[in-house]
């Protein structure tokens, strides 16, 4: 992400708030009510370093201290949801396949499937060579890349280009997670990052321009070139407009910044700076019996992800359409399929479970893929394939609904700030080492992939049994949780800083006063 500028300043003495100043205890404590008092407190002029400066730990810290006490009305608080949606939401969530069409085969020599697979399996190679979390890199370099396919040639060249792809995508999800544990609600992030409507778009835009011909360029280049252009555009407008925290955030008030601040801190007061370092982090993830488990639901449904994504045009050429009409065809899918991820996202957040939804998409995915195993080869009467194109809005709906649930669920899972960060990239990396392989299970092509189907109805059900698993053992451990606190109320002992953080810092997931959501 980037930052806002690092700033100088300097600050007088903090009275707090029992003690009395020049105006009184009263004008004290309504300062401390309006949220402004200690944020008043820091004074010089601000100054932009540069945008990779790291965040401002005086201004930071003088704004949690006034979320600390400010009071607000829910009519205020509405009002600075709606300005965080505008800017940050907005600038996070704006962001085809053309392996059908001749004219991309031919220029990158395309001869089988075996070589379209490979492409595919290669983007996972530079997606695990540089993870991070940056989401100017990731668009400058996935738009440089995106715009070097309009004049590459031949399958080196696809290579080598699928490669940068992955390296530009590569931390910009778990990097998505990250960010917005900093604005939103735990229960809220997963409806922020509902994404299938980008694919429906682009399954548009690409039946619209393939019919596109220049002298200069094709229909499958004005397809790269639609996609790399607004790409860039967008980098340097989230480097210039995006702001880190809500502490240096000046498209709100001092006072909108202490409610944003106060609003976090009640749910699970996010830190910006402090906390565990890169390795400590590292070691308490891979410690972690639910970073595993989380890893594993990931890269279980990542299969299907990772192919439905590149193979779903030619799965519905498969069924007879043309190569033009199976890209016009992928619209409904997605589009469908966005209206079960928004409805996963709103429902999951709405009732405070990621579990019974994750088991829920991850069943409704399975049963598409074991559909389609069954209907394969069956022949292409009308019945069967209607049935196989109802299938692919099982599978899309399904696969695409479990990423936002299963991060979102990750965030909640690990704490501090800094294990959470460190522990989405964790699974996010370790997953994609399996994606790598994920695109050769549609080896049987002759065969209407019947084998790479049933593969993945597979994966689908190894991810639903280990998200069953994971919040019976996540109900359990908030069951004993409670116990703990309940003992510890009743003899009037808090635990020490080694057993877990006190109750008013930062909750640290090993904490008897943690709540998972389950």
């Amino acid at each position: 992400m980037s930052s806002t500028g690092s700033r100088s300043h300097s600050v007088r003495p903090e009275p707090r708030s029992a003690e009395k100043t020049e105006d009184g205890p009263a004008m004290n404590e309504s300062a401390l009510a309006d949220g402004t008092f200690y944020q008043s407190q820091v004074t010089g002029k601000a100054e932009r370093k540069h945008f990779f400066s790291p965040p401002d730990a005086t201004l930071a810290d003088a704004v949690n201290r006034d979320a600390d006490s400010v009071e607000f009305t829910e009519e205020e608080e509405r009002i600075v949801k709606r300005k965080i949606d505008a800017r940050v939401l907005t600038l996070v969530i704006c962001r085809g396949n053309a392996h059908v069409l001749k004219p991309f085969n031919e220029n990158f020599g395309i001869t089988a499937n075996n070589k379209w697979t490979l492409a595919l399996s290669i983007f996972y190679v530079g997606y695990l060579m540089c993870l991070h979390h940056s989401f100017f890199l990731s668009l400058t370099w996935w738009g440089i890349a995106s715009l070097s396919f309009v004049y590459a040639k031949g399958y080196a060249g696809l290579l080598v280009l699928r490669v940068l792809l992955g390296i530009g995508e590569a931390g910009y999800y778990a990097g998505m997670i990250y960010y917005l544990s900093f604005w939103y609600l735990a229960m809220r992030i997963s409806l922020c990052m509902t994404g299938t409507l980008p694919g429906a778009i682009g399954g548009l835009l690409a039946f619209g321009l393939v019919r596109a011909h220049t002298s200069l360029l094709t229909g499958w280049q004005f397809l790269f070139l639609i996609e790399a252009i607004p790409t860039l555009i967008m980098a340097f407008v989230i480097l210039l407009l995006l702001p880190s925290f809500p502490f240096s955030a000046s498209f709100l008030t001092p006072r909108e910044r202490a409610i944003a601040q106060a609003r976090l801190n009640r749910d699970h007061r996010p830190q910006s700076h402090g906390g565990m370092n890169g390795w400590v982090g590292f070691k308490a993830v891979v410690n972690d019996v639910n970073a595993w488990a989380l890893m594993l639901i990931y890269a279980s449904f990542n299969v299907g992800v990772a192919t439905i994504s590149y193979f779903l045009p030619t799965l519905i050429n498969e069924l007879g359409f043309t190569p033009l009409a199976s890209q016009g065809l992928t619209v409904a899918p997605y589009a469908v399929g966005w209206l079960m991820v928004v409805f996963q996202a709103w429902h999951s957040d709405r009732t405070r479970d990621r579990g019974y939804h994750i088991m829920l998409s991850t069943a409704v995915s399975c049963i598409g893929y074991i559909v389609l195993a069954a209907l394969a080869g069956r022949g292409t009467s009308g019945r069967m394939i209607g049935g196989r194109y109802f299938a692919l809005f099982l599978v899309v709906g399904g696969n695409f609904s479990l990423f936002p649930l299963v991060m979102s669920w990750a965030a909640n899972v690990f704490s501090p700030t800094s294990k959470r960060g460190v522990g989405t990239a964790f699974i996010v990396s370790i997953s994609n080492c399996v994606s790598i392989a994920s695109p050769q299970i549609y080896f049987d092509s002759e065969d209407n992939f019947r084998d790479g189907h049933a593969i993945a109805a597979a994966c689908l059900f190894t991810s639903f049994v280990c998200a069953f698993l994971l919040r019976t053992r996540l109900a359990r451990l908030n069951r004993l949780n409670a116990a703990k606190v309940r003992a510890i109320e009743a003899a009037s002992q808090w635990p020490e800083k080694g057993e877990g953080a006190a109750p008013e810092g930062e909750v640290w997931d090993n904490s008897p006063h943690y709540v998972f959501m389950t």
